[in-house]
């Protein structure tokens, strides 16, 4: 029967070993710097369902063909967010059920207002019977992403085309963003 001496000794000669040519041997640290993470964040920018009272003045309660919303994109004035955005695809839903088209104006401005880009398209006349669906994606990449970078506010702008003040339905807007980073 073996001595308990030899099997300690016999274990302790193995487990130096593995340590010993482990993965260890051919890790090179240097390479760290090259290590980078690419992490995508999907992010609801605006959404909102308006009907006929939304185009009445709040004041003088007669109709406006014109509506806008302004909000405010807090995460995009982060330096981490800034240095690291490399990709971005925004993409706008619209469901009509107005019998009008309605004339669609996304814009994004600075934080002293200027534009830095636009998106725009036509909405097409629905019905409460069959709603018409406008789905519409701006992909910003390579040098085109410096003007999302840029933004802090988007501005959502609504003209009902040849509308009337006998205006009925609604309209249901969604928007979402898709942001990659490189860190």
């Amino acid at each position: 029967m073996p001595q308990t001496g030899s099997i300690i000794k016999f274990f302790l000669v193995a487990v130096f070993s593995l340590l010993m040519s482990s993965c260890f041997k051919d890790v090179d640290f240097g390479q760290a710097q090259e290590i980078s993470l690419e992490p995508d964040l999907q992010v609801d920018l605006l959404y909102f369902q308006l009907d006929e009272t939304d185009f009445l003045d709040s004041e003088s309660s007669q109709y406006t063909p014109i509506i806008r919303d302004t909000v405010r994109l807090e995460f995009l004035d982060d330096d981490y967010i800034q240095d690291g955005l490399m990709y971005a695809a925004l993409r706008f839903r619209h469901e009509n059920r107005f019998p009008y088209d309605i004339n669609s104006r996304i814009r994004f401005l600075g934080e002293n207002g200027g534009r830095q880009f636009q998106v725009n398209y036509l909405i097409p006349q629905g019905s409460s019977a069959a709603s018409s669906v406008i789905d519409t994606t701006r992909i910003l990449e390579g040098n085109e992403i410096n003007k999302l970078r840029r933004s802090i506010k988007m501005v959502v702008e609504l003209e009902v085309v040849d509308g009337a003040g006998d205006l009925q339905g609604e309209l249901d807007f969604q928007s979402k963003g898709l942001f990659k980073f490189e860190f």
